[in-house]
């Protein structure tokens, strides 16, 4: 029983240690965590895995995480819909929602062009995105990638797919760092980085 008991954590460890950033210490401070807490919290904890896995899935208007048909920004009446800002990931969406600075909606790429890495246009929501302007709506589009090269590159391609559209396509200021991740960005970083953004 005692190996058995020994092998289920090993387990355990091996599953913390697959996150991001989590190493084998840390790893093994978030197993022992999880082996304290009560069977109710434990199943709590899995449970809430488990749902967020079955219930959260992409907005139909701009690919951000929702439980819904529409994320709450795109249902909102309050969101001005003809700017849109343009991210990488949804945790760049939550970090601009810090700042309480933006008023306008998002559209979430799920990635960067990286030929390298086997990715191209098709493998992120460049379409979803064309789909959206084609409806009108959308007057200008803020490029927030992060200002990495395959960020800079995918800034790039799309304004050049967006500026015979008509569209004004604008790119952060340099308030972020050159090779930053903006879920990192603090709420000033990124409040003067939408105020300095430049015309594409």
């Amino acid at each position: 029983m005692a190996g058995y008991n020994v092998a289920s954590l090993a387990r355990l460890i091996d599953q913390f240690e697959r996150m991001p950033g989590i190493g084998h210490k840390s790893a093994q401070r978030l197993a022992f965590y999880v082996l304290n807490m009560k069977k109710a919290e434990a199943e709590m904890f899995a449970q809430t895995i488990l749902d967020a896995h079955e219930k959260i899935k992409k907005c139909s208007c701009c690919c951000n995480l929702a439980e819904d048909e529409l994320c709450p920004i795109c249902k909102s009446t309050n969101r001005d819909k003809s700017v849109v800002c343009v991210v990488e990931d949804p945790r760049d969406v939550l970090a601009f929602e810090r700042t309480h600075e933006f008023e306008g909606t998002y559209h979430v790429l799920h990635g960067v062009i990286s030929p390298m890495n086997g990715v191209g246009p098709e493998d992120i929501t460049v379409k979803e995105l064309l789909s959206r302007i084609a409806q009108g709506e959308i007057e200008e589009v803020i490029m927030a990638t992060n200002p990495t090269v395959e960020g800079e590159a995918t800034a790039m391609y799309i304004s050049r797919l967006l500026k015979p559209m008509g569209i004004t396509v604008s790119r952060l200021a340099y308030g972020v760092p050159v090779g930053a991740e903006l879920e990192y960005a603090d709420e000033v970083t990124l409040t003067r980085a939408l105020e300095g953004r430049r015309t594409l």
